[in-house]
């Protein structure tokens, strides 16, 4: 697995590892969870937004 460095702030560390330890979590296992979501949310809002596009495309070649 390949390790990637970040930087972030103390106090948002902080609060990732406070997360992390709430749910009895390792703080790289949280990161690649959050992570993952967003990729999914962003993957989601693109999908979406070309469907509107083909709408808006289709209302004008109408």
């Amino acid at each position: 697995m390949a390790r990637v460095l970040i930087s972030m702030s103390n106090d948002f560390l902080n609060r990732v590892d406070s997360v992390a330890l709430s749910e009895q979590r390792t703080r790289s296992e949280l990161i690649r969870e959050a992570l993952r979501v967003y990729i999914k949310r962003n993957k989601i809002s693109h999908s979406l937004k070309a469907e509107e596009n083909a709408a808006v495309l289709a209302d004008l070649l109408d």
